[in-house]
């Protein structure tokens, strides 16, 4: 078995500054499958010009959700298939929020917000030469602003992106209350998906009122450092 993970490189201090990308690495943690990374990939070389992608024994793959549904399909479903319907539909339904939703506001805060793009630009672009680390950056954030408007979150006040956000973290909250993991006493492909979120919120360095009301729920807090030191224990909290 050969599983091929390209992606981003490193970036906060965290396996990936990409939720999506961090997603998929915890998914093939969690799954025990064996794998290396490409880190520092190119999105325009990607089949959908968006990372991550796998290549499985040559074959491509994009897209985080397609991708574990590929491995799923064909290395078999230790994760998920002890999950009823329901627990299904409502790991569906936190997996859409935080994909859908709370990456726009995530998006608002690295790379729309000036003070989070001062400390968002550095890790991203910094290994480039100064030149032409100023002209992507520039590109990359121009093209993120224009999405998030045409997403939505954009058009909203600073205060709203924070009631938005705050109101997710609040949901994910009051599902991991009392669990070990989000669905339960046993990990699930969703579990990667909220790792990855959590952690690039509150291990990573730019400051919002999201990140500070969702410090200050201990499920959160407890959930993510309690996964990073199972998941990623080579990766110490900041």
């Amino acid at each position: 078995m050969s599983i091929l993970l390209h992606q981003f490189a490193p970036a906060f201090g965290l396996p990936n500054g990409s939720p999506f990308c961090m997603k998929v690495e915890a998914y093939l943690r969690l799954a025990g499958l064996e794998y290396r990374c490409a880190n520092g990939a190119l999105p325009f070389r990607a089949p959908r010009r968006k990372l991550p992608w796998i290549e499985d024994d040559g074959t491509p793959v994009a897209d985080s959700s397609f991708i574990v549904r590929h491995l799923e399909a064909r290395h078999g479903n230790p994760l998920d298939g002890w999950l009823s319907a329901r627990e299904r539909a409502t790991g569906h339904g936190m997996q859409r929020m935080l994909e859908e939703n709370t990456y726009w506001v995530a998006v608002h805060y690295r790379w729309v917000d000036d003070a989070g793009w001062r400390i968002t630009k550095p890790q991203f672009f910094g290994a480039l030469p100064p030149v032409a680390s100023g002209l992507v950056a520039a590109l990359a954030r121009r093209q993120l602003r224009r999405q998030c408007l045409g997403q939505g979150m954009g058009l909203h006040t600073p205060e709203e992106i924070a009631a938005i956000g705050c109101a997710d973290f609040d949901a994910l909250a009051a599902q991991l209350e009392g669990r070990e993991y989000l669905l339960g006493d046993r990990p699930s492909s969703y579990d990667a998906v909220a790792l990855a979120f959590l952690a690039n919120l509150l291990w990573v360095q730019v400051d919002s009122p999201v990140k500070t009301h969702a410090t200050g729920l201990p499920v959160l807090v407890d959930y993510c450092d309690r996964m990073m030191a199972r998941v990623f224990p080579e990766y110490p909290k900041p």
